[in-house]
């Protein structure tokens, strides 16, 4: 699994948020949004800005360029 994914996957936990419910926030269907959290799929750069919104982190911890949130 990627720092990404497990990153993603981390994040969704701990806000207690459904996979069903994060994708819908950020605009993806459920099915698209597993495949990011079990890193079979790469989010695009509009989805990665609505997931470190939702989350309130930068785009680099998301992406595991940095261990800072």
């Amino acid at each position: 699994m990627s720092v990404f994914s497990e990153r993603l996957h981390h994040l969704r936990k701990s806000k207690k948020v459904s996979q069903v419910a994060l994708a819908k926030e950020i605009g993806v269907s459920s099915r698209v949004y597993q495949d990011y959290e079990y890193g079979k799929r790469e989010a695009q750069m509009t989805t990665l800005i609505r997931m470190a919104d939702f989350f309130d982190v930068s785009l680099d911890y998301l992406t595991g360029r940095t261990d800072t949130p």
